[in-house]
């Protein structure tokens, strides 16, 4: 494995995100957006209005979770990812709107690849199952948008070094195709 990657959020560094590629190793500081499939509907119904967006996606990075309540001393509870792959009929609309960086589990269908090219955006994974570990890395939360949707509300999570794997790049080089071809060529 190669060194680990560390990228500041929100992205501003465009040369940084792009020097990414997939089945590197990040540890992501700063501030992640959160929404899961409701926020996404919401987000999608709002788009369609021509209304106003309740955050500003440009150069964010969006991470599928949906945080349990807090356990006693800690921020949130659990906070692990969800499949990304639900949020794919959205993905490429949010991606027009200047997102950077999505943060799930799972694959990605070919139109949020094709999208996430077209708009140098990378789609990072985060480990599944390991969702009490994850919270340790956000500092702050606070509900920004949809409060009536509770832990699927769109949260601000200030984070210090959460770890994740880049699994599809800026050139749309998908971690889980390139372990698929390497293991046909080994058999």
């Amino acid at each position: 494995m190669t060194d680990v990657v560390h990228l500041t959020c929100p992205v501003v560094d465009s040369l940084q995100l792009r020097s990414l590629r997939a089945g590197m190793a990040v540890r992501l500081s700063g501030t992640l957006l959160t929404a899961r499939d409701a926020a996404h509907a919401r987000l999608h119904q709002l788009l369609q209005a021509s209304q106003a967006l309740p955050v500003n996606l440009e150069n964010q990075a969006l991470y599928y979770v949906g945080p349990a309540p807090a356990a006693p001393g800690l921020v949130v509870g659990a906070a692990g990812p969800t499949t990304a792959s639900r949020m794919d009929p959205y993905t490429p609309e949010l991606l027009a709107q200047g997102l950077k960086v999505t943060i799930g589990k799972g694959y990605r269908s070919a139109a949020v690849v094709s999208a996430m090219v077209r708009h140098q955006a990378v789609y990072l994974g985060a480990i599944g199952g390991i969702g009490a570990l994850l919270s340790r890395t956000i500092k702050n939360a606070r509900v920004l948008a949809f409060e009536d949707l509770g832990p699927e509300a769109i949260y601000e999570l200030v984070v210090e070094d959460f770890p994740a794997l880049v699994l599809v790049d800026t050139t749309g080089q998908d971690y889980y195709q390139i372990g698929q071809d390497s293991y046909r060529r080994r058999r």
